[in-house]
């Protein structure tokens, strides 16, 4: 896997799962009326997390599914359980509301509504399709170099994750606070749509359902 045709392949596969740009509007709506402070802390947890739940998958993933018992298609209707909270809290302004308490209250709130973990590093950054594809990427490096590669190839998915979540500000003063709402509405079923989606694959890849 160290050749350029195999990194290339490793990246596209890894970009279009992970799929940063598409990443950067939900990371906008998950992160309304923020700091830049603490919304970039926010994105370097996600992305920091996400790192580490993918390498350890890269490295232990099948032995560890096996041993625990656990199926890709398992994790695939988990993450879509997952995933379809976040759309009816995005869907409801649930987080929002969260987020009106008393001024007072505003820092012990923001640490009980921190959305760094769940939704964005997991299943939104490292989801079942991150961690299927990363299996599959380290079953075919061959050696330290190969795994050398692969590493490098995600690290490269995150930083553009990370990056792009830090200039979502200018994204958000754009839309402003009408445009957040709409998109993040919208968003909201699309969310919902793709956690159905995630379940159906999940059942699928089973044997359920044909």
């Amino acid at each position: 896997m160290t050749d350029l045709a195999s990194l290339v392949t490793a990246f596209t596969a890894l970009f279009v799962v992970i799929d940063p740009i598409g990443l950067t509007p939900l990371f906008v709506a998950l992160t309304p009326g923020m700091t830049p402070a603490r919304r970039r802390g926010i994105a370097i947890r996600a992305c920091a997390v996400a790192l580490a739940i993918l390498t350890l998958f890269a490295l232990f993933g099948e032995a560890l599914l096996g041993f625990l018992g656990i199926s890709m298609p398992a994790f695939r209707i988990a993450g879509g359980i997952l995933l379809f909270v976040t759309a009816l809290d995005m869907l409801f302004e649930r987080r929002q509301k969260r987020r009106q308490g008393t001024a007072d209250a505003e820092e012990t709130d923001a640490e009980h509504d921190d959305p760094s973990v769940f939704p964005l590093a997991i299943p939104l950054i490292a989801g079942p399709g991150a961690i299927a594809t990363m299996i599959l990427l380290a079953e075919r490096a061959d050696g330290v170099a190969g795994y050398a590669a692969m590493f490098a190839v995600l690290a490269v998915v995150l930083g553009l994750v990370l990056a792009l979540f830090l200039s979502s500000g200018l994204l958000e003063r754009g839309l402003g606070a009408t445009g957040i709402n709409v998109v993040t509405r919208l968003l909201g079923m699309l969310l919902a749509a793709l956690s159905v989606q995630f379940v159906i694959d999940g059942i699928r890849a089973s044997g359920f359902g044909g």
